[in-house]
């Protein structure tokens, strides 16, 4: 994440957007070393790649081909539930 200070901002932006649009790299603009507002491209994303915000969130319990529950907890397959 690159950082830029608000009074520069007028005379680097072009060059901002350009690096936003190549790199999908956020970039903070602040103002007296205090973050002020967040610089991203239009996916609202810090990266090229939407899965990538998705990143650490998941958990995997079990098998991925598993039922979650047992088949004799499936009333569709004529179980009976407790």
């Amino acid at each position: 994440m690159k950082t830029l200070e608000a009074s520069e901002l007028k005379e680097r932006l072009p060059a901002a957007l350009d690096e936003i649009e190549r790199t999908g790299e956020m970039i903070v603009i602040t103002r007296h070393g205090k973050e002020v507002a967040r610089l991203v491209g239009p996916s609202g994303s810090a990266s090229r790649h939407p899965q990538d915000e998705l990143r650490g969130t998941v958990t995997v319990h079990g098998g991925l081909i598993e039922p979650v529950l047992p088949t004799e907890d499936w009333e569709v397959l004529g179980g009976s539930r407790s």
